[in-house]
């Protein structure tokens, strides 16, 4: 049994969206079931492919959305109407502490009598909040922009009430804290994601490479095909390390100094941090941990000016663009390049600045948390507005 700070105290579960895949939000989850599991773990649907030790460790215990078909794998999103009521069935046995990490419905999970429930939030559902028309781009984006503008009004009236369920908001950026105020009219202090600072480290025997670096899902709102725009007006290298719906449409568009490699494993993905001139980060992300993990190998970003990003890359260690334009950015890498060649850059200052969102601090701000909810509960109960 894995032993935590807390581990001998209070009875604390789980709960995440979906257990599909391996990204920032799962990261999170892996950090919560070492510090307090092993220990039940409610989730809508679970594919078995994506844990790490620390949650299949877990119990897990999924929604009656399990048993749709390819609800577990790629037909997921076609379920969204469905997620509501699916969360609503999940029955949380006896618990102290219910804490949730959302960034679509499992904030609404309602916990058991006598419980506290501390979620910690990625983000109110961007689909159906601010970024619908994003997520309606690419092949098959105009159904799926219609059927999210169907359900919109009435998800967002039940995702609203049901924020009274959760004592606690917990907000991954200042940028979400902002976005759970607007869209919850909840206050949450913000605990930054754990980054992965021991694994993506600098080696200073590798030497940086005249490319530029791209990292991510292959999805319309992380404007990968922006960066591959960018990258054929300017005539610079860009090299793309992720998988998805947009990568067949990528490639068709892309110059011969483009490059896809797929999904990498971590080792890559380090390897690919070390050599490249700069991380090209052009999304609006609550967060986006992709951005810090590249500093922690001393790698600079390029960052659109939006989102997390405002928070986790500074000018000592990258630059900023305001549109997301072929000209914005394309504007922001010469200013970064003007700046490299001047040596304001350096692999030590991106490291020391990617140092604020380890994991050692993600574990400690947690524990502090966890702490003060359960020591002060009256406190916690006038922060709900609501009792549904």
């Amino acid at each position: 049994m894995t032993t935590g700070p807390m581990r001998a105290t209070p009875r604390i579960a789980l709960a995440h969206d979906w257990l599909v895949g391996m990204r920032g939000g799962e990261r999170v989850l892996d950090r919560l079931a070492r510090l307090f599991g092993p220990t039940r773990l409610y989730t809508l649907v679970n594919n078995r492919r994506f844990h790490t030790d620390a949650i299949a460790a877990c119990d897990i215990v999924t929604s009656p959305l399990q048993r749709f078909p390819g609800a577990a794998g790629s037909w997921r999103r076609s379920y969204l109407p469905l997620m509501p009521w699916a969360v609503q069935r999940i029955r949380v046995e006896p618990c102290d502490l219910l804490i949730s990490t959302s960034s679509a419905v499992m904030k609404s999970i309602r916990p058991p009598a006598g419980a506290r429930h501390l979620c910690y939030c990625h983000g109110p559902a961007r689909y159906l909040w601010d970024q619908l028309e994003a997520y309606g781009e690419g092949a098959g984006g105009g159904l799926r922009r219609i059927g999210l503008r169907a359900m919109r009004s009435r998800f967002q009236a039940w995702d609203r009430r049901t924020a009274g369920r959760v004592d606690w908001f917990l907000a991954n950026s200042r940028h979400t804290a902002a976005r759970i105020a607007a869209c919850y009219g909840r206050e949450a202090e913000v605990v930054y994601p754990p980054a992965r600072t021991e694994r993506f480290t600098i080696d200073l025997d590798v030497r940086r490479e005249d490319w530029y670096l791209l990292v991510g899902a292959l999805e319309p709102y992380k404007r990968t095909r922006l960066a591959v725009e960018t990258a054929r007006h300017l005539d610079v290298r860009l090299t793309v390390a992720g998988g998805g719906s947009q990568l067949r449409s990528l490639r068709s568009i892309a110059p011969e100094h483009v490059r896809f490699l797929g999904r990498v494993d971590d080792d890559e993905l380090a390897d690919l941090y070390r050599r490249a001139r700069a991380l090209i980060f052009p999304q609006e992300e609550d967060f986006g941990i992709v951005a810090v993990e590249a500093q922690a190998a001393g790698c600079p970003v390029i960052a659109f000016a939006g989102g997390g990003a405002l928070e986790s890359v500074t000018s000592a260690t990258g630059e900023h663009f305001d549109a997301p334009t072929v000209a914005s950015l394309a504007e922001a890498i010469g200013r970064f390049e003007a700046r490299q060649s001047r040596g304001e850059f350096n692999a030590e200052a991106c490291r020391a600045n990617a140092l604020r969102f380890s994991e050692a601090a993600f574990d400690e701000a947690i524990l502090r948390q966890v702490r003060r909810l359960l020591d002060d509960p009256d406190r916690a109960q006038a922060e709900r507005p609501f009792s549904p």
